[in-house]
This record gives structure tokens, sequence and C-alpha cells, in this order.
């Protein structure tokens, strides 16, 4: 496939491998922003939980184990490379090398489906950051659309779904509750980008297929942290637990859509802290996959980097007959950020 692109670049989260790692990554994670001490110090615990190492790198290296065959099944050759926003690989890293191999453009596929300025706009500030440290030879990146409705991400988060429903005791199986999570973010970032209301389509598509009425599932949040007296978007899976024992709910599953693989934040907020409030309440819970290496979602990815690559040989844009598939009410996410996107969120008070 031809394009004036001559690299692909995977850009991610990071996360520390060993336990001297763990309080400098989240000192990474957390600079500049009001997360109190305590925070932190209580998260860098939920990492010893295990062993003071993040999974999230090696599922990285596992995506691209899978990614790669994808790709030149695609005719896509171009050399991938791997940089992370708060632990190694970092980006800054990652770019001096492709500029020491010669890389000129390169087009970025970021571990993100949804739009916020923590979940886009920030990659897009750290991958220039990264090239302004890299100095004038850095590569020039665009990056990926984001994804939240592309059927084949909706089709793998339908399967792991499938899969968590048929873990449930088969009596009450079929008015098992869902309850969709994702990462909380503040309201003053919340108000300013399309997450809340991503997150609901992605759902909302998701149950559709599922056929799961609107009455049994519901979009929840995990994993929030800052100052509690800033509002974040609610309600929390814990609360939302006692409330479906309130009415008298039996079973439920927990499908983390708002995360790509199964981390720490997914590991301890949902395996650890849900399931011991799901047993304390009686109720039956079985948590689903992320979307990981599931085919579909690497075929996704091979499909959306295709799409740009032939976007930019074409001479003309009419000249791109690349199908931008996207279903539900939104359509397909703009490929080039509009400036005032995401904007960086101003704290309240």
């Amino acid at each position: 496939m031809s394009s004036n692109y001559d690299a692909l670049l995977i850009v991610g989260f990071g996360g520390p491998e060993k336990p001297d790692d763990v309080m400098p990554f989240l000192e990474n994670v957390t600079r500049g922003k009001p997360v109190p001490r305590e925070r932190l110090l209580e998260v860098a615990e939920h990492y010893m939980h295990f062993g003071g190492v993040s999974p999230i790198n090696q599922q990285v290296r596992d995506l691209i184990a899978v990614l790669q065959p994808e790709l030149l099944r695609r005719g896509i050759g171009l050399p991938l490379y791997w940089g992370n926003r708060n632990w190694a690989p970092l980006l800054t890293d990652t770019l001096q090398e492709m500029t020491d191999k010669g890389v000129t453009r390169a087009l970025a596929f970021v571990l993100a489906a949804y739009s916020s300025y923590s979940s886009c706009r920030q990659y897009r500030e750290n991958i220039e950051a990264a090239r302004q440290t890299t100095g004038e030879s850095a590569p020039h990146i665009d990056k990926v659309r984001v994804f939240y409705n592309h059927p084949d991400f909706i089709e793998a988060n339908v399967d792991r779904i499938r899969a968590a429903i048929e873990q449930l005791p088969a009596e009450g199986r079929d008015s098992a509750h869902i309850a969709f999570t994702a990462h909380s973010i503040p309201m003053v970032m919340a108000d300013n980008c399309q997450y809340a209301a991503q997150l609901m389509e992605t759902s909302r598509l998701i149950a559709e297929q599922l056929n799961i009425p609107a009455s049994r599932w519901r979009l929840v949040y995990q994993s929030r942290s800052g100052r509690p007296t800033d509002p974040w978007l609610e309600p929390d899976i814990l609360d939302h637990l006692q409330t479906l024992k309130d009415q008298s709910v039996a079973q439920v599953v927990i499908a983390p859509i708002g995360f790509l693989s199964d981390h720490i934040e997914v590991l301890f907020d949902l395996d650890d802290e849900a399931a011991v409030k799901s047993k304390e309440l009686g109720l039956q819970m079985a948590r689903a996959g992320t979307a990981g290496t599931h085919p579909k979602f690497v075929s996704m990815i091979g499909e959306l980097i295709a799409e740009r690559l032939a976007a930019r040989a074409a001479t003309d844009i009419a000249d791109c007959s690349s199908e931008r598939r996207a279903i539900g009410q939104f359509g397909p996410n703009h490929d080039v950020c509009p400036t005032d996107c995401c904007p960086y969120p101003i704290r309240r008070g």
C-alpha cells in the first residue's frame, strides 16, 4: 500500500514493571493534577497488590504481536514503533529512535477509544512535546480517529459480554443486568468533550446487539481520583451495585468498555473491589473481558490504519475509496482534531 507515511506508532499509557517503578510512574501520571498524596499512596498499594507490576505493557506487546501479521495481510509493511505517555518505552525515546532511523512522517494509533482531554488531546500534546524534545528532525505524527462506534469494536465487546453472561447461573440469566464501566473524569473535563456521550453510545450499541433492554443496563464509572470536593462523573460502580441490590437484582455483568485491556484499574477496581462488594450484597457477578487481542479489535486497528494510509496516498479526497466505517447516530469521528477539541480542564474553585 502506497502512502507518504514511512512508519506506524502505537501510543500507550504505560505502567510500572517492577515495584521500584510504582511511585515514579504515578508521579508522572499525576504531574500537574490536583491529586492528593494520600490518593497516590492508595493507588500504589493497588499495584503492590499485584507485585508492583502492571500488566499493561505486556498487553501492548501481545497486541503488537498479533497486529503485525494483520497489517502484513493488508499489504502494510511499514515499521511499527511503540511509545508510552508515562513509562518506558517513553515517547521521547521512541521518537528519537524513529528520527535516528530516518522516519519523517508516521501514523499513530493511540490506545484509547473515546474523546476527552485525558484520552485524546493529552496524547497529542505528549506526542508534540516529544517531537520538540527530539528536535527539528523529529517525524511529523498524525493520529488515527477514535473508534468507540466502529462496528468491529462493538462486536469485540459484544463477544466478551456474551461470554461473561454465560458464566452466570443459568437460572435468572435472562434478567441479568449489565453495568458498563469507564474511568471517571472530572465534570469540568466532561463538560468540554464528548466522552460521556460516546460511552453512552457504545453502551447502547452493545446492548442493542445483545437484545438487552434499556431497563437492564447502565453506564457507570470507576477509578476516580483527585480532590474529594471536585465533582466527577457518577455513579460509581460500587454505589451502582448497592442500587441493583436495592432493586432486587440478582445477577450482574460488569463490562469495562472504557478500557482496552485488563490492566490494574480493571483488575483491582472490578475483580477485587467490585467482586467483594457483589459478594457482600449477595449479587451473582461476572466480569466481561476487554477488547484486548480479540480478532475483531485487531482487524479494526488494521482497517483504521489502512483507511488513513489510503486517504493520505490519494491525490484528491475523491480518489480515496476507503470506507470510514461507523455505526449508530454519530458517524465516523474526525481524522484531524479541531483546535478547540477537548480543551485542558480549568479547575473550579
